[in-house]
């Protein structure tokens, strides 16, 4: 999960008004620990905000993940772009079968960030490091 003040900030600084219907999206990524898609943000919050729009959320999303606010994971199985408000590098689990994103934080991948940083002079935002599979639920389902 992110913090608000940065996403909202992020907002800021892409020019983009701090609208309540953005600052509902905002709230929403800093709040689940769900790996959401666009549509899945505008299905939670729509009755909220009756004149939000699936363009808006899509502008929204892209504006953070431009600014590295938040990282565009792709799809998980589903055909549908999911995003993760967790920029701290970890490893994504995706299962191809009920389409569900969980994080696994490895000391690992903090090692790897920094040789990747220090080998190639990038400021990194982030790290995207996605596994597909089937989780145990499935597995057990599979049986």
């Amino acid at each position: 999960m992110n913090d608000i003040s940065i996403l909202t900030k992020a907002l800021q600084h892409s020019g983009l008004r701090l609208t309540p219907q953005r600052m509902a999206i905002c709230e929403l990524l800093a709040a689940t620990d769900r790996h959401p898609t666009a549509l899945w943000i505008y299905e939670q919050l729509r009755p909220r905000y009756p004149s939000l729009s699936l363009a808006t959320v899509y502008h929204t999303l892209e504006a953070l993940v431009g600014l590295g606010a938040i990282n565009e994971l792709g799809s998980a199985g589903d055909g549908t772009v999911h995003y993760d408000a967790n920029v701290q590098p970890h490893i994504n689990l995706a299962c191809v079968s009920c389409h569900r994103v969980i994080d696994l934080p490895s000391e690992h991948i903090e090692h790897v960030a920094s040789e990747v940083k220090d080998a190639s002079g990038y400021r990194l935002f982030g790290a995207r490091i996605l596994y597909y599979g089937l989780c145990p639920e499935c597995q057990a389902k599979a049986i």
